[in-house]
C-alpha cells in the first residue's frame, strides 16, 4: 500500500489503520477519505458510501468507520499534460525564449512588416 500524498511504500502499516496513522515519509495522516476506497474525486458527494456522513475535508484524519485503506490511493501528478499544453504553445506561437522576449532573427517576416525592426 502507498501514502496518497507522496507514494511512499506504507510497508509497516498495522491494520485496521488508526486515526492517528501518518506516513513516515511526508507526514500525511492516512485515515482519511482520500486514501478509502470509497473515495470518489472530482463528484459532489465525494463518499460512495451512502450511510457514511459526508466529509468536510477529505485530506483529514477522520472517525469514519466505513474506511478502508485503498492501496491505489496515489494518483501522481500529470507532468505530461503541462508538456503537452506547452507544446501547443509552441506550435501555436513559435518557440520564444523563456525571458519572454523574442530575439531578433527568430521574429516572423510578417511581424517585421507590421511593426518594423
Amino acid at each position: 500500500m502507498d501514502c496518497w500524498n507522496c507514494g511512499t511504500k506504507l510497508e509497516d502499516l498495522i491494520l485496521p489503520v488508526s486515526r492517528r496513522e501518518a506516513c513516515r515519509h511526508c507526514r500525511a495522516e492516512i485515515h482519511v477519505c482520500r486514501m478509502c476506497t470509497r473515495f470518489r474525486a472530482g463528484r459532489a458527494v465525494w463518499c460512495a458510501e451512502d450511510r457514511a456522513e459526508p466529509p468536510r475535508e477529505t485530506e483529514l484524519a477522520n472517525f469514519c468507520d466505513y474506511f478502508e485503506p485503498n492501496p491505489d490511493a496515489y494518483q501522481p501528478a500529470d507532468a505530461s499534460a503541462d508538456d503537452k499544453a506547452r507544446a501547443q504553445l509552441d506550435a501555436l506561437f513559435g518557440d520564444a525564449p523563456a525571458t519572454g522576449q523574442a530575439e531578433s532573427d527568430g521574429i516572423p517576416d510578417e511581424l517585421k512588416k507590421l511593426f518594423g525592426d
